[in-house]
């Protein structure tokens, strides 16, 4: 994880999926942050299943509840495809690059 401007940045490698999901949770966890901005840089990881989904929805949930916000950057092809069959990038906002997801 970095810092850009005050948004976190993860970027994520390989699979996104039940035995790495607890990880992912804990990376996205904004608790105690006032106002949480997180881009999940999506241009590395391999395959990722409901878990990751599933991940990502909570956490988009909680940091728009705590007004923050969570962008999704560059996913690969797969993970991409496997975001548009279940509407993923419909719910959450996904950007092309890394770049424009840090664009305030």
């Amino acid at each position: 994880m970095s810092v850009a401007d005050g948004i976190r940045v993860l970027c994520l490698t390989g699979e996104i999926d039940h035995d790495t999901g607890e990880i992912l949770r804990h990376a996205l966890d904004a608790a105690d942050t006032a106002r949480p901005r997180t881009v999940v840089d999506l241009s590395r990881p391999t395959f990722m299943d409901s878990t990751g989904i599933n991940i990502l929805i909570a956490a988009h949930r909680t940091h728009t509840q705590a007004n923050g916000w969570l962008r999704l950057a560059a996913p690969t092809g797969s993970v991409r495809r496997t975001m548009e069959i279940v509407g993923v990038d419909d719910v959450i906002d996904c950007r092309e690059t890394l770049h424009q997801a840090l664009r305030i």
